[in-house]
């Protein structure tokens, strides 16, 4: 469509793709990001409704004018009031879906139409809420978007190929964008569910999996559930495509940390590669047990760490670097030990001195103890804590077990 023709012309048009079942070409007539937007002849008639009406068939007349005059408050930016227009657009929408009983061509318009309604409502949420107020356009929305999920998951008659089910997951990640960025992550579970046992779950666009896998990874990743976050940021990481390097860095973000807590540390090669080397920093100082280290990197990097929402699960990395500071004072008093057969029994000052060297400098023996107990309860170290002797017995054999041996939740 021209950004010079007639509104007349663009109805016709549109009427004619709609007609003929063509709804990629349809879907972008209607997005709110093609270049006929900016086409001043579509939206400047004082009485859109009069040329529409007559012209084309419901709810296709009601789509398009809302459509319009979405693009007209855009022009003024008032972006509330195209807001409002878009939503009504989205219902439109969803009248068309039920209408179409066999066949699905009217995804595409529904992706395109759901996808501009969150974009518009992120503009109007930002420019007229206040901190009270502050995602609740956003929530409306979500509404809109669930009306249009809701159609798409009852849809039994159609066959495999023609089923709405089909567009579940573009929904679902809308959602999902949407509920993270307004902290309301607990709504994803249902949709979670339903994507999870659906038959089309391995069906759907691999685009489509990635992000869904990518947020339902940091939902776990929130949930302390580290290996499922680490089975779904991998995949995702995995299949993201490679020339898509801001989506892997973003990905990568979450999925560090996540392999750090499982005892894996990241290349400094990738790192490099993925402009993210303030985890460089991190992995260096929790490999060392440096726990002043890891102070100084998230005092560097705070506001990095805490705008991407990790700040407390890099602050959970610390039980690891103690495990390590802990395996390095035992492996110490092996090679200094003359007694072997006492090798296995350090006196817990040791692993209290080790503390303090290592930034935990107010930390007492009874402290140190509790540190100690705490590893042995969570089967991160093997062994016992002698009260009597006051000194840490640790396993003959295998006193450190690997990291994905144990329940890392509870770091």
């Amino acid at each position: 469509m021209s950004v010079t023709g007639t509104l007349n012309q663009y109805i016709q048009f549109v009427e004619r793709m709609f007609r003929t079942s063509q709804g990629i070409i349809l879907s972008r007539l209607l997005s709110l990001r093609d270049e006929h937007v900016l086409n001043r002849n579509l939206s400047g008639s004082s009485d859109i409704a009069s040329l529409v009406e007559g012209n084309c068939v419901s709810p296709l007349d009601e789509i398009i004018i809302t459509h319009i005059l979405c693009v007209k408050a855009l022009h003024a930016k008032n972006y509330v009031e195209a807001y409002n227009r878009q939503s009504e657009c989205v219902a439109c929408v969803v009248k068309l879906l039920q209408s179409q009983k066999e066949v699905n061509w009217g995804l595409q318009l529904m992706y395109t139409v759901c996808l501009d309604l969150r974009l518009v409502a992120q503009k109007a949420d930002a420019v007229s809420s206040t901190p009270q107020t502050r995602g609740k356009i956003l929530e409306k929305a979500a509404e809109s978007l669930l009306a249009c999920f809701r159609v798409c998951a009852a849809d039994n008659r159609a066959s495999d190929a023609d089923t709405k089910k089909l567009g579940m997951l573009n929904l679902v990640n809308q959602l999902l964008k949407i509920y993270f960025r307004i902290d309301k992550i607990q709504l994803c579970k249902p949709l979670i569910r339903a994507i999870d046992s659906s038959p089309y779950k391995d069906q759907f666009p691999i685009a489509q999996q990635v992000t869904y896998r990518y947020f339902v990874g940091r939902k776990a990743m929130f949930d302390s559930d580290y290996r499922s976050a680490d089975e779904y940021l991998s995949f995702a990481f995995q299949k993201c495509h490679k020339d898509s390097v801001k989506n892997k860095q973003r990905i990568l973000t979450y999925l560090v940390p996540v392999k750090m807590l499982l005892g894996l540390m990241p290349t400094r090669h990738v790192l490099e590669k993925y402009n993210l080397m303030e985890f460089w920093q991190l992995a260096c100082a929790v490999k060392d047990g440096n726990l002043r280290g890891i102070d100084e990197v998230m005092d560097e990097h705070d506001s990095f760490f805490k705008n991407a929402g990790i700040y407390l699960i890099v602050e959970k990395l610390k039980i690891i670097a103690r495990r390590n500071l802990f395996r390095k004072v035992c492996i110490n008093e092996r090679q200094i030990q003359e007694d072997q057969s006492k090798a296995h029994q350090i006196d817990i000052k040791k692993f209290q001195a080790a503390l303090q060297m290592m930034g935990e400098g107010d930390v007492d023996a009874d402290e140190t103890q509790c540190i100690a107990a705490h590893l042995i309860y969570h089967n991160i170290i093997k062994g016992y804590i002698s009260y009597q002797h006051q000194m840490l017995v640790v396993s003959k054999k295998n006193a450190f077990p690997p990291l994905s041996s144990f329940d890392i939740t509870i770091v």
